[in-house]
């Protein structure tokens, strides 16, 4: 794939109005999302909520892509034609999450590095060869006493920089993720200067390893108090503190930031999204690429009734599409 085309399809992930839905839980992460609502976790009932996902009628009104697992970039819909496929037909980009998950940072007590770069090369190849166009990788920067130290933050940079170098070579849009945890009690002011450390090291790396950064697309988490923080900021000061953090690390060049849910509810995660947009003057698209934060309405309508509430479950689906993709364009109105 040439720059040009790289550059094509990360402008087009990031279309105006429309975000990206992450349905690349792993299968013990899915595990437990429908234990909480009462499903059997079988390789068949993945595969069917998935179709569920993909398949609701009018989706790519509002959703540019999905990024999918392993084990669903290979499955069908029922009627078999391979999920790939299936959204190449209806105007969405196929994505796969190509990182090993979340390991401890030798060296460094409650802190985590990513890993899955060995062998990454030919798994790429593979991946575009079943259809994808774009990848996944997310680091975890934790926030805690004394923590993030300078080693995992620059480990965890480096380490998307080569996944995303790698994704260019074999004609996949790298979505570089570095999240910074909302677990913990920080207030917002120490979520800033971490995000905009990761950040400042994300961006250096990526120059290093001769990234193209008009075909890489940002996956970015909120600046936002922790869960446990006595002090829960607005959405306007959630909004402007996310933009300003952004306008000084991020080079304008960029096709788009999508940002995570990252444990906010779907309410709060659109909400801070749309206030974002109707600021204006924003150098880049700012969208969204939700997992739970787009699904779970939808899981516990189908939990109760896998056939009755179906339809029902789609609707839900795109009515958080719908409402995800208005605050894309600052036009929520809750």
């Amino acid at each position: 794939m040439s720059i040009e085309q790289l550059a094509e399809t990360a402008q087009a992930m990031v279309a105006p109005g429309k975000g990206i839905i992450a349905i690349d839980e792993s299968t013990g992460t899915i595990a437990k999302r429908f234990a909480s609502v009462g499903i059997e976790n079988t390789e068949e009932n993945r595969r069917a909520y998935r179709e569920l996902l993909l398949t609701t009628p009018k989706l790519n009104e509002h959703i540019s892509g999905a990024i999918l697992y392993d084990e669903t970039i290979r499955q069908s819909t029922k009627d078999g034609v391979p999920f790939a496929k299936y959204m190449a037909d209806h105007g969405m980009i196929p994505g796969i999450k190509v990182d090993k998950g979340a390991h401890p940072l030798a060296g460094c007590p409650g802190e985590l590095v990513t890993e899955g770069l060995d062998g990454l090369r030919e798994r790429l190849q593979e991946y575009y060869k079943l259809g994808a166009r774009f990848a996944k990788w997310r680091a975890v920067i934790n926030i805690g006493e004394s923590i993030p130290s300078g080693t995992c933050i620059e480990s965890n940079a480096h380490a998307l920089a080569r996944y995303a170098a790698l994704c260019q070579e074999c004609g996949l849009v790298p979505m570089v993720e570095p999240e910074v945890i909302m677990d913990g009690e920080h207030d917002i002011e120490t979520c800033y200067e971490v995000t905009e450390a990761t950040l400042r090291s994300l961006f250096d790396a990526l120059y290093q390893q001769n990234v193209l950064l008009e075909g890489t697309i940002l996956k970015a988490s909120m600046v936002i108090a922790g869960k446990g923080s006595e002090e829960q900021a607005d959405v306007e000061e959630v909004a402007e503190s996310t933009v300003m953090c952004l306008k000084s690390t991020v080079p304008a060049i960029l096709p788009g930031v999508v940002f995570l849910s990252g444990g906010q509810s779907d309410e709060q995660s659109t909400a801070h999204l749309n206030a974002m947009n109707q600021m204006g003057n924003l150098p880049w698209p700012l969208s969204f690429s939700y997992g739970r934060a787009m699904q779970q309405a939808a899981l516990k309508l189908w939990a109760k009734d896998m056939k009755g509430n179906y339809a029902a479950a789609q609707k839900t689906v795109f009515e958080r599409a719908k409402e995800n993709g208005q605050a894309a364009l600052g036009k929520w109105n809750g």
